[in-house]
């Protein structure tokens, strides 16, 4: 997971505009929950995901195509960063009719990965 997209504004934004493959979407989240793949055992490396995510999933879930992961995600959205995309990137979310649970899963990414963003930033 060496080759993904730095953690930015443009990223999440990226994201926002279907601009990065679902696939690196996902392995996003994942780095950042603290998974790790490890290609000398063909194994996943939980060792620093939280046990509230490795022991509910111990490997990586898809985020885009699977509601309950998407739903626990949001969930650990602390609550005043809940609307980040909106009051720090200006996002007015997708028009009625131009979306549908994928793009939804890929706010809640972008939301989430852009909460790790201010929560690290703030903790530096």
């Amino acid at each position: 997971m060496s080759n993904l997209p730095p953690l930015n504004t443009e990223t999440i934004w990226a994201i926002l505009n279907e601009e990065i493959d679902d696939a690196i979407v996902n392995k996003l989240v994942w780095y950042y929950l603290g998974y790790r793949y490890d290609e000398t055992t063909g194994q996943w490396d939980t060792s620093k995901v939280l046990a509230e995510w490795r022991d509910e999933y111990p490997e990586p879930p898809n985020f885009i195509e699977n509601r309950p992961p998407t739903v626990k995600l949001t969930r650990s959205i602390p609550a005043e960063n809940k609307q980040l995309l909106k009051e720090k990137l200006g996002f007015k979310g997708y028009k009625i009719g131009e979306f549908g649970p994928r793009q939804t899963r890929r706010a809640t990414a972008a939301n989430w990965l852009l909460s790790y963003m201010e929560h690290n930033s703030k903790s530096e």
